[in-house]
This record gives C-alpha cells, structure tokens and sequence, in this order.
C-alpha cells in the first residue's frame, strides 16, 4: 500500500498572498519580479530568504516573520487588519505596546 503524501507548505507566502486577495503577477509587480519567480518561492521551490521576506512583506501588509511562522486565515483578523493600516513610521511604538501587554499577562 502507497502511503498518502501530505506536503506541507514551507512557508505562508501563498496564504499571505491570496489573503490581501493578489494574483502571483500582481504581486510580483510589486516586489519587481515575475509570477513565476513568485510560484517558486511559494512552493519552495526557491528558497524564501531573508532578502525575499523583506522585499514581500510591505506589500502584504505583514513582517517577515509572519510569511514564515502565521497562516493569516489562522490568525484573528481584527489584529492584522489594525496592524496593516499603521503606518511605517509608528510600527515599531505599536510594537512595543503590544509586548508591553504580552509581558504583564506573562507575569
């Protein structure tokens, strides 16, 4: 008997993508690519570093952490959705907020 394979996603690129609701060729427009470089990173095919994360996050409206770690569908949205309309400039005080509130509930 063959066994089934599951193939698991390497990273979250794809669920990003299709989350703020862009085709593999708008996106790649937006980074300065091609669809197919896209479909490769998606696959990990191509490996997603670190220089990709940075170039792809903006434009999905998350960190280069997220892509890797958080499946968007499997977050609460309310949160990315707040996060996605601060701007650049007020991100990182946003960020110490929050861990301000992860570090009293851990105490």
């Amino acid at each position: 008997m063959a066994k089934k394979s599951t193939k698991v996603s390497p990273n979250n690129l794809r669920a990003w993508r299709e989350y703020r609701g862009l085709t593999q060729d708008e996106l790649a427009d937006l980074v300065g690519t091609n669809g197919s470089v896209i479909s490769l990173l998606e696959s990990g095919a191509r490996g997603l570093s670190l220089k990709w994360l940075v170039r792809l996050a903006p434009p999905l409206q998350t960190t280069p952490g997220m892509l890797l770690d958080h499946d968007p569908n499997n977050l609460d949205n309310s949160i990315l959705e707040i996060w996605g309309h601060v701007p650049d400039t007020q991100k990182p005080q946003a960020r110490e907020i929050l861990t301000t509130f992860a570090r009293k509930n851990r105490a």
